[in-house]
């Protein structure tokens, strides 16, 4: 049996052009997750977050926050299983 160990998201509020996906990527760093981070067209921040149990949900935490500067209106996210391996996390376009 497989327990979700990876999260997939987005972000919206003003989280573009405030260091959202520097903060999201330090954070990540922290916990020892891997995965990325990236904005979108349409104003929103993607991430994929890869770890354990408590990694994960402190790194939701973080971005429900957000950095200084940041305004965060809304968390999408959805736990699976991810298979995939990742080289530490990094920023996206």
């Amino acid at each position: 049996m497989s327990f979700p160990n990876a999260i997939t998201g987005h972000v919206r509020g003003r989280v573009q052009g405030v260091g959202f996906r520097y903060f999201a990527k330090s954070r990540a760093e922290e916990l020892g997750l891997s995965g990325w981070v990236k904005n979108l067209p349409d104003g929103t921040v993607q991430f994929m977050a890869k770890g354990d149990e408590i990694g994960l949900e402190r790194f939701m935490q973080y971005l429900r926050i957000g950095p200084p500067g940041s305004r965060v209106d809304g968390l999408v996210f959805q736990r699976h299983t991810e298979s995939g391996e990742f080289e530490g996390f990094e920023i996206r376009g």
